[in-house]
């Protein structure tokens, strides 16, 4: 008889996971018997790609993987999220954890962003959290012990070429989890941060000095290297298990003690 794993019938709510971090998370997820809906946004011709990798782990794991490529930030994107999960699960109280790892944001100096581009990136990266826990929420959809974790950045707390409406985000995600923290609790979720230390990631190579970036964590970083997604992906399922319950409003850091230099 194959043994039952440890999350079997629980569902992970992924936003941006084709890559990076929520890859990485996925996969970890899954190999421990969370099945994952994933949203994210792919052209046609990458689509394909991902739709396999998915489809692998899918069998690997002996899961299931809800994948939609769609926008997370639309109520369009959130109408088709509830749509095709109903047909998917048949238990209304079956998500464990919602993720946010959705990079989108403006990376240009202050001079040359607009009003609007400030407050797409604070939506994208920082309060669309909230969005997506109250979606949740009004469907019904968080087990009674669930978990919300948000990525954040030493980026929010330095100065990085470019960063500035990114760093704002991570800001406006920072204060917002907080209240988060306190205001659902009643409802059986704890809500946490993630800190990375700073990481080969398509999103992360996206910054204008990434590679002066990276080179100077793996000099700074105590352990000698720097952060890998499987690193984070780690802690994100450590959060979800039961002996976490009385982690909530924290910021941890998965960095090898980079931010302590």
């Amino acid at each position: 008889m194959v043994a039952k794993k440890e999350f079997s019938g629980t569902w992970a709510v992924l936003l941006g996971g084709s890559s990076g971090f929520g890859l990485a998370a996925l996969e970890k997820l899954a190999s421990h018997g969370m099945n994952i809906v994933l949203l994210y946004r792919e052209l046609a011709s990458a689509e394909k790609e991902v739709k396999q990798r998915l489809a692998a782990l899918e069998q690997t794991y002996a899961v299931q993987i809800l994948p939609i490529n769609a926008n997370a930030l639309t109520a369009e994107g959130h109408s088709l999220f509830v749509e095709r999960f109903a047909q998917r699960s048949d238990n209304r109280r079956s998500v464990r954890l919602l993720l946010h790892s959705i990079a989108r944001g403006n990376l240009r100096s202050l001079e040359t962003l607009t009003p609007q581009d400030i407050g797409d990136t604070i939506q994208a990266m920082g309060t669309s959290l909230l969005d997506w826990a109250k979606l949740l929420l009004k469907y019904d959809l968080f087990q009674p012990d669930s978990r919300v974790i948000g990525l954040t950045s030493e980026g929010t707390h330095k100065y990085w070429d470019g960063y500035s409406a990114v760093s704002m985000a991570k800001a406006a995600m920072e204060s917002l989890a907080r209240y988060m923290a306190v205001e659902f609790a009643p409802h059986g979720i704890r809500t946490n941060l993630i800190q990375a230390g700073i990481t080969d990631t398509p999103s992360f190579r996206r910054i204008s000095n990434s590679q002066e970036l990276m080179k100077f964590a793996e000099k700074r970083n105590p352990m000698g290297r720097m952060t890998r997604p499987a690193d984070v992906a780690d802690v994100i399922y450590l959060l979800c298990r039961e002996e976490a319950a009385w982690i909530n409003g924290a910021l941890i850091h998965v960095d090898g003690g980079e931010h302590c230099r």
